[in-house]
């Protein structure tokens, strides 16, 4: 039976993604393809071994490397993280890592209109929406502008393969969760529903083989092809009432959001 709708809105935003094992050596051509020559890498502090890998494939593009980003978004660490930026003269960012990276980078894009280059190490889906967390004194705020969203997201499937897999499950509820949320929210629509449906046929057939053998590159990046989907459909249709519990929770108590 067709899902069509006879009225219903469609947003769509002009992303590059591109999947594929090993994509993270393609990274200094994605930073030149955007017109830059001023790359910061940005991480969290256990992900600084891997930022600092990027920022050697980026090569003489990269200018500078900033591994402070936290759970949440704290508003304080991204005005350093701006402050950081302006000094190096960065004209582009690129994230390495989870959804406290990928919120870091679209909170300097916000402030500064820097263009973004994600590349995710989990299945968090936030570098496919134009939503953006942000903590200030334990108190979490929530806005949606397309100004953060990236303009470049690579999934290379070899850096999900060392998730341990009590990660990989947990980060992949959480994306599943997104689509879930998708079926029922008031402003779906016959795309939404799609995206939705088939990223989480993606995670059902993939997450058991991942599981199973968790370096199995093949099932990694089927689950990151879910995890993308999953987090376009967010982007399309909005928060519904888990997510926004979530992101209540996880910034009021200091929470992890993929597990809260």
């Amino acid at each position: 039976m067709s899902l069509f709708m006879s009225n219903f809105t469609v947003d769509t935003r002009p992303i590059r993604v591109r999947f594929g094992s090993g994509l993270r050596k393609d990274v200094a051509a994605e930073v030149e393809l955007l017109g830059c020559s001023r790359a910061l890498i940005l991480s969290t502090p256990p992900q600084s071994e891997t930022a600092l890998d990027i920022a050697a494939l980026v090569g003489n593009r990269a200018v500078g490397v900033f591994t402070k980003a936290a759970m949440h978004t704290p508003i304080s660490i991204t005005e350093e993280a701006v402050r950081y930026a302006h000094e190096v003269e960065a004209d582009c960012v690129v994230a390495v890592g989870g959804g406290s990276t990928t919120g870091l980078g679209k909170a300097i894009a916000l402030r500064t209109d820097l263009p973004q280059i994600v590349i995710p190490t989990t299945y968090a889906g936030s570098e496919a929406t134009s939503i953006l967390g942000q903590t200030e004194k334990g108190v979490k705020a929530t806005l949606t502008d397309p100004k953060v969203l990236p303009e470049v997201i690579l999934y290379d499937a070899e850096l999900v393969a060392t998730l341990p897999v009590r990660m990989t499950v947990t980060s992949a509820l959480n994306a599943m969760a997104h689509a879930a949320e998708a079926l029922y929210a008031q402003n779906r629509n016959p795309v939404s529903t799609l995206l939705a449906i088939e990223g989480l046929n993606a995670f059902r057939d993939a997450l058991p083989r991942v599981i199973a053998k968790p370096d199995d590159i093949g099932a990694r990046g089927e689950t990151l092809y879910g995890a993308w989907l999953c987090g376009t459909v967010l982007g399309q249709v909005g928060m519904a009432l888990h997510h926004k519990l979530c992101h209540t929770l996880g910034g009021s108590f200091d929470m992890p959001h993929a597990e809260t």
